[in-house]
């Protein structure tokens, strides 16, 4: 009726949540060309979106990007080590610029206070400062990111749950995220 106000459109770039899930679950399956085909998407979306595409999908882009590259086979150990670090670097760079800007405060300590295991900060800080370090441990801290992105961020939006993990993976793992993310956290 007239007299209602209606609540403000948010205007996005992806169609709707049958796409947004479609995305979420090529960027997390094991199937490459899958992979691909929503690292096409999200391309796709960013034309649309531009500046306002969200960092969590941008830094999920990026991370699965480097793993669709590593299982092609084409980049050398020392290429892939820098592509990796290159997108982890960026990913906790950017989770941490909004906290950062307002007072300075330790990347370890933002770090726990969003549930991000304290190796991968460190990891950021060899990559950044120090000796590059083993391509196993970038795989390990892609995967670890990828994960957390998974739990805060992909699984929350529009009430999704991409996979059902067993209680025992998830105890087993020391990078659980239980920490809800405010939505101005990724945008």
């Amino acid at each position: 009726t007239r007299g209602r106000l209606r609540p403000p459109r948010t205007v996005v770039a992806w169609r709707g949540r049958t796409e947004w899930d479609q995305v979420m679950v090529g960027l997390y399956c094991k199937d490459g060309r899958l992979q691909q085909e929503a690292l096409d998407r999200i391309s796709a979306w960013k034309s649309r979106y531009g500046p306002k595409m969200p960092l969590a999908v941008d830094c999920t882009a990026e991370l699965v990007r480097c793993k669709v590259l590593d299982s092609s086979g084409k980049l050398r150990s020392h290429e892939l080590i820098l592509s990796y670090g290159l997108a982890l670097v960026r990913f906790v760079n950017l989770i941490t610029e909004k906290k950062q800007k307002m007072i300075n405060i330790p990347l370890r300590q933002l770090a726990r206070e969003v549930d991000i295991p304290i190796w991968v900060v460190d990891l950021r800080h060899e990559l950044t400062h120090g000796k590059l370090p083993q391509l196993a441990l970038c795989r390990k801290g892609c995967d670890v990111v990828l994960d957390w992105l998974r739990k805060t961020y992909w699984s929350r939006q529009l009430g999704n749950n991409l996979c059902e993990e067993s209680e025992e993976e998830d105890e087993q793992e020391d990078t659980e995220a239980n920490t809800e993310m405010g939505s101005d956290t990724w945008e």
